[in-house]
């Protein structure tokens, strides 16, 4: 049987019989679907976001929001302003709280558009180059589940590129449900407007899946390689004496199509091909030659350093001034998709020879080519081309120029109160004036490269590319590694460790996710992600997270990459590889509920994320979370109640999903195997928390991975970690230890005589230790 086709059409020439003659009859048929694998079909195949509606507002009664808004007002629709303060009401008659849930998901259906937008481009370019019925695989007989989510929400199988369309079609419609819902007259309730929140998470985790697993199947990008090659990472890797090229952006075939035509004409050695953002973890991972130059935030540095001769941009995460940027610098800039066009003139059509000319007389400084392999030669061409007559401009000043610069501050802090990471670059750069340049430098770790200190300048100063110079020798000096992704978690590597992650034995899996905006640097990020696999935790990782993990050494000159293994397991530092490769992380916690559990995935949601809510110790940290992508990212893991914690920037996504640990009657689960209510603490305490400190982020992540279902080894494994990191930062034991403490075997055995005391004076009461589930058809299943 030929399934999930679409636009299926039988065509009969002429066909005669006794009751009718028919010539030229076409019988067009949307799709076909059927039995694809040996699993009963679940109760929510392809739901509408009212379908898990009782398991979102399940946990959201355990969850409550917490409302941070930025302002008082509503300024949606043309009957505002609307003042919403002290409890009033908007013309609509929407109010405060359902106002700011309406907001987060405008911005959850912005990132998960963003995906799903993505992975249709991609899919359709893909089927136009090798066909609908090219097959999908990311990663041989490693791998048998190999779309865990896709089979799991859409309760479908797919095993050829055609197959993903009948899947992109259903969460553009979702998506577009869910956008409708944010109108005015719309959803007036805050929870139900949270519930269509997490439905877009959903949407956004299938959009992701559908756009990794077609491109490592496409481009051979490792598959499920837990040793994929190191990449380099770092400015100070690129040979500037060569033709440089930059890409920018997510949507990898136009540098792909870079790649393919310098291997065509054998430059490949010849050239620099450079990237930055998820175009460049995904580029990496078609070629290990190419170059990382650094997360989203190091656009402005790179590019006015004047090493790029051509700069290619693509799609999400492109400063909206990059050709004013690479005018600077003259450079040309090619777009290379419909969502960027930057205002250029759309050259697709045009011969390569017209295109380069134009770009090389400066009679345009850019251009939008929407042909992949056009923007090969373009892009490789104009760069040798630009190389060879000498072009080196730079905006970044010399050091010699910098103090009069700085003379011209006249202290207004303007620039201190828009800086994102609040840095004192006024007191910095007054220093400067005076001569001492240590203040400005010393900036540099912490800057996220935003530019808004220039924007707000009243003296026209540049501050971001005064930091830039001062600390120039070190930009130039960066020379790091990271692991190219590896895609999807192997099937064995899940059996593996699928009892001990179940069990507590293995205490965790933390997955460091999310943008660049690091309030003091990639530093922090790294120095975690090292402190959890020291604690023989997993840690997982993507995108501008696994750069900065890579952009750290210890003190034997090893980045984490180096000192850790890439395998799912415990100890391990696993990069998957971009921003749609964080399908692969939460792939892996329904694999163990699949795989390991040997519970049913097809279109059977509720049941596997009970699975994972209950046993599954997982948590994310977006230290950096900025962009829309990433609140989408993030609410398709609350709903699969994997709880994520976000750093100091984490407040603006104007609200918090916060557990109460101080009431009891919260924090029920029922057990399976006798149907009684059992009380089993806060575990997982919240679903959505900002720290301050990265010291407060790991105390939160050690108890946030404690889980109903884990042995009393388990637990006591956990909070040997979460004791230990809680008195790192607060000197002291932790005051609410008797919350997780369910029986003397779950203490740890070397700190048994410090902690009875405490639980004595606490009341601590003994609990017993359920088979967990919050759904009573799990009670009935096991009866039956």
């Amino acid at each position: 049987m030929t399934v999930n086709r679409k636009n299926v059409t039988l065509t009969l020439d002429d066909l005669k019989s006794s009751a009718a003659s028919l010539k030229n009859l076409k019988v067009s048929i949307g799709s076909l679907r059927g039995d694809q694998w040996n699993e009963d079909e679940g109760p929510t195949p392809m739901p509408s976001h009212t379908d898990l509606r009782n398991w979102d507002r399940m946990l959201l009664s355990r969850y409550k929001p917490l409302y941070l808004p930025f302002c008082d007002l509503c300024c949606l629709c043309t009957y505002g302003k609307c003042d919403l303060s002290g409890g009033k009401k908007g013309a609509c008659g929407i109010g405060m709280e359902a106002q700011q849930s309406r907001i987060v998901l405008l911005a959850a259906c912005i990132g998960a558009a963003t995906h799903i937008s993505h992975a249709r481009h991609l899919v359709t370019h893909l089927i136009k180059t090798y066909g609908r019925r090219h097959p999908l695989d990311i990663g041989g007989n490693s791998i048998e589940t190999e779309a865990p989510i896709i089979r799991l929400v859409c309760g479908i199988k797919p095993t050829t590129l055609g197959d993903l369309e009948i899947v992109l079609d259903y969460c553009e419609r979702q998506t577009t449900e869910l956008l409708a819902a944010t109108h005015t007259g719309q959803e007036g309730d805050a929870i139900d407007f949270e519930s269509k929140v997490f439905h877009a998470g959903t949407m956004d985790h299938v959009g992701l899946e559908v756009a990794d697993i077609a491109q490592i199947s496409a481009f051979s990008f490792p598959k499920a390689d837990p040793d994929a090659s190191l990449i380099e990472l770092g400015l100070g890797t690129v040979d500037g004496a060569k033709p440089v090229i930059l890409v920018v952006g997510h949507n990898v075939p136009p540098a792909i199509g870079i790649i393919d035509y310098a291997r065509e004409q054998n430059l490949s050695g010849t050239i620099e091909i450079t990237g930055i953002c998820c175009t460049a973890v995904d580029l990496t991972r078609y070629d290990s030659n190419a170059k990382i130059i650094g997360p989203i935030s190091w656009q402005l540095r790179y590019i006015r350093s004047g090493v790029p001769d051509v700069i290619v941009v693509d799609e999400q995460c492109v400063r909206a001034d990059l050709l004013i940027e690479a005018q600077q610098i003259y450079a040309p800039l090619i777009a290379t998709s419909s969502m960027n066009c930057s205002g250029l003139p759309d050259r697709t059509g045009d011969e390569p020879e017209a295109i380069i000319d134009d770009l090389l007389s400066g009679k345009t400084p850019g251009v939008l080519i929407l042909d992949p392999e056009k923007v090969g030669e373009v892009a490789v061409r104009t760069a040798i081309a630009v190389k060879e007559r000498g072009r080196n401009f730079r905006t970044i000043p010399p050091i010699e120029d910098l103090f009069e610069l700085a003379k011209r501050c006249r202290g207004c802090q303007e620039c201190s109160r828009v800086c994102p990471a609040s840095m004192p670059l006024a007191i910095a750069i007054q220093q400067a004036g005076d001569g001492d340049l240590s203040a400005l430098a010393s900036l540099y770790d912490s800057c996220i490269g935003c530019g808004k200190c220039e924007d707000v300048c009243f003296k026209e100063i540049p501050v971001h590319s005064a930091i830039l110079s001062t600390a120039e020798k070190q930009i130039h000096a960066e020379r790091f590694n990271v692991r190219a992704g590896r895609g999807a978690i192997q099937d064995i590597e899940i059996r593996e460790v699928g009892g001990p992650i179940v069990l507590g034995e293995i205490p965790g899996v933390v997955a460091f996710v999310g943008c660049a905006n690091y309030g003091n640097g990639a530093k922090e990020v790294a120095e975690m992600a090292r402190e959890f696999a020291r604690r023989r935790y997993i840690v997982v990782t993507s995108g501008c997270s696994a750069m900065a993990i890579g952009m750290h050494r210890n003190e034997d000159g090893q980045t984490p990459y180096e000192e850790f293994h890439g395998r799912f397991d415990a100890g391990g530092i696993v990069n998957v590889g971009s921003c749609v490769s964080n399908a692969h992380i939460a792939g892996a916690t329904i694999k163990i509920a699949s795989i390991f559990a040997k519970r049913s995935l097809r279109g059977n949601y509720e049941e596997i994320a009970d699975y994972v809510y209950n046993r599954v110790g997982a948590v994310g940290i977006a230290w950096g979370a900025m962009s829309q992508k990433a609140a989408a990212i993030a609410a398709g893991f609350w709903r699969l109640g994997i709880p994520v914690i976000v750093g100091p920037h984490g407040s603006k996504y104007r609200r918090m999903l916060l557990g109460r640990k101080d009431k009891p009657e919260d924090w029920f689960v029922y057990d399976s195997r006798t149907g009684e209510k059992v009380q089993v603490g806060p575990v997982p305490e919240h679903l959505f928390i900002a720290a301050e400190t990265p010291e407060e982020a790991m105390t939160l992540a050690a108890k946030l991975c404690m889980r109903p279902n884990d042995t009393s080894r388990g637990r006591s494994m956990k909070l040997t970690n979460y004791i230990d990191l809680y008195k790192r930062l607060y000197d002291q034991m932790p005051d609410d230890l008797n919350l997780f403490v369910r029986s003397q075997a779950d203490i740890p055995i070397t700190m048994k005589e410090q902690i009875l005391p405490i639980l004595e004076q606490k009341g601590y009461n003994e609990q017993p230790i359920p088979n967990p589930t919050m759904l009573k058809s799990q009670i009935r299943d096991v009866k039956e």
